[in-house]
């Protein structure tokens, strides 16, 4: 199945979980619903829970239903990232998706708390689920690798070396420290929260998916970084050439543009040897590796 009915058949169903779990909110502070709804359900590439569903239906022992807490609690975390990111105090952007930031189309204390929101509904999402069929010790094992995937150790991390390097001029050891963190480690705690799901896990098989994200999560970075040159910002979605505007050391500004190209296809290269360490058929996360490197937004 190629990636694109892939994307459909997925991105159908995180959305509709999504939405089901927004209603099931309340109207307890409508402004901040609604805020939240606005990050989380204005589409996006939908990689993270993708992920999670591709590489648990690998295993073959766990259900979509059984993937559905994982998938929604990832892509919680990332929009509100998204939505901090955007920030004033942060990126200070004014575009997300082809549309105005939350910050903009709200306003910024609201954009705060709707972040806030929706990271600790992540959790929530994760510990309650009743339909995985997982016990307390799997659950709370799924719990601790999202918090550190978008903590200090992870994504906030990664967040903080990025605002600290700007205008620096970092070293390519430390800028893939950088992104290790910031892009990469959520794009591993996906793929490991699907592996995760399944009921029997053989843990030589979560090293090579983890391998395997670890590689594909620096490529989409490498790739980020291709595209914010070699794009426009209709396309993109989001502001182009923002990084040079920032003075953000990226692949392309220490490797140029071509080396980058090179980088990102070694780091596809170690994904497929990192799936061929596993003996189930991985044609799904392989055309998942080759779209993240390919892709033109």
């Amino acid at each position: 199945m190629s990636v694109g009915l892939l994307q459909q058949q997925y991105g159908e169903r995180i959305g509709v979980v999504l939405s089901r779990t927004m209603t099931e909110l309340g109207e307890l502070a409508p402004g901040l619903k609604a805020a939240m709804e606005y990050g989380l359900l204005q589409g996006g590439k939908r990689v993270r829970p993708m992920l999670v569903y591709a590489s648990g239906e690998l295993l073959g022992n766990a259900s979509p239903q059984a993937l559905d807490a994982a998938a929604a609690a990832i892509e919680c975390i990332h929009a509100y990232s998204l939505i901090h990111d955007d920030l004033p105090a942060m990126d200070d952007d004014a575009l997300r998706r082809g549309k105005p930031t939350v910050h903009k189309a709200f306003d910024e204390a609201t954009a705060i708390l709707a972040g806030d929101a929706l990271q600790t509904l992540a959790f929530e999402l994760l510990s309650r689920h009743p339909d995985d069929g997982l016990d307390a010790g799997r659950r709370l094992r799924m719990v601790q690798e999202l918090a550190r995937a978008s903590g200090y150790g992870g994504m906030c991390g990664g967040q903080a070396l990025d605002m600290q390097s700007e205008g620096k001029g970092i070293d390519l050891a430390r800028l893939e420290t950088l992104h290790r963190h910031k892009t990469g480690a959520l794009i591993r705690a996906a793929v490991r929260l699907g592996a995760l799901c399944a009921r029997e896990l053989d843990e030589a098989h979560l090293d090579a998916l983890s391998r395997y994200a670890e590689a594909i999560g620096l490529a989409f970075q490498v790739q980020d970084d291709i595209l914010d040159i070699t794009a426009d910002t209709q396309t993109l979605g989001k502001t182009q050439g923002k990084d040079l505007v920032q003075q953000k050391s990226t692949y392309p500004a220490l490797l140029g543009l071509e080396g980058a190209r090179q980088l990102a296809q070694q780091l596809y290269q170690q994904a497929l040897t990192a799936l061929a360490d596993i003996p189930y058929p991985t044609h799904t996360l392989e055309a998942f590796a080759h779209y993240i490197v390919k892709r033109e937004f």
